[in-house]
């Protein structure tokens, strides 16, 4: 392939955190998460117009001008109707928050109950104490600010239909983050935790589960992630039963430094 001097995109991969929100936004698929990192799939690919570079919260993307294969629609159209944008294999894809609109990080006051304030579509019969989205552990950057110095909720999913008071008991004050110990990629989610746990400067964590043993395996995953990031917190541990009563199953120790 010829190589021309061109306008093309670079990726700083110190500041890129593979949060995947330059995905979408490049309409010849020319950037793809790999490893943990935005990257480019070909240069032939890459018009470079630049229009990922305002999704990146980083600043990790820019045009730069050297010599690069010359862009290519052809390609790019047989690129997208055929390949579709390449997607990571799986032992890369799990650890990471995928591209997608449901992984922008939002943070907001929580609902107010009936009140002056309150939403004009809905009154509330109690208030969401939710603060911040997304709340998937898979889909959520361990250098979100929601989560800096916040005191962290780990959260079964399964609770948040069992405990009716979750809202009112559990949550408030809280960054939460839910997932299923039993069908998710417990190695993935360590991974996370680690990234979290070193970074996020958290205070305090708070895992909520249910009775049924399989879901003890968050738990373990908590912990196992707090002994490889080699980081001390306080963890209380909350058990609901199916029938939604919240049981306090203590605290005990964490991994420390």
């Amino acid at each position: 392939m010829k190589k021309v001097t061109r306008k093309i995109i670079e990726i700083d991969e110190e500041l890129c955190d593979g949060c995947g929100q330059c995905v979408p936004a490049c309409a010849e698929g020319a950037i793809q998460i790999v490893d943990g990192k935005a990257r480019l799939v070909a240069e032939k690919f890459c018009d470079g117009l630049g229009a990922c570079l305002g999704e990146c919260p980083n600043g990790a993307l820019r045009v730069v001008e050297r010599e690069a294969e010359e862009f290519d629609e052809e390609a790019v159209a047989e690129h997208l109707e055929h390949a579709g944008p390449a997607k990571p294999k799986k032992s890369e894809e799990q650890p990471l928050p995928c591209g997608c609109p449901s992984a922008q990080v939002r943070s907001f006051a929580a609902v107010p109950g009936p009140g002056p304030q309150a939403s004009p579509h809905r009154a509330f019969s109690s208030p969401s104490a939710l603060s911040h989205w997304p709340i998937q552990i898979r889909l959520v950057p361990p250098t979100a600010p929601f989560l800096k110095g916040a005191d962290l909720l780990v959260l079964a999913d399964c609770v948040a239909v069992a405990y009716p008071d979750l809202h009112r008991d559990l949550l408030p004050g809280k960054a939460v983050l839910v997932g299923c110990p039993k069908l998710d990629d417990a190695g993935a989610h360590v991974e996370k935790f680690v990234e979290i746990f070193r970074k996020a400067g958290l205070r305090s964590v708070t895992i909520a589960m249910m009775e049924v043993p399989c879901c003890h395996g968050l738990s373990v995953i908590v912990h196992k992630a707090l002994k490889e990031a080699g980081v001390s917190l306080p963890v209380e541990e909350k058990i609901i039963t199916v029938r939604g009563e919240a049981v306090d199953a203590g605290r005990r120790p964490a991994a420390a430094r």
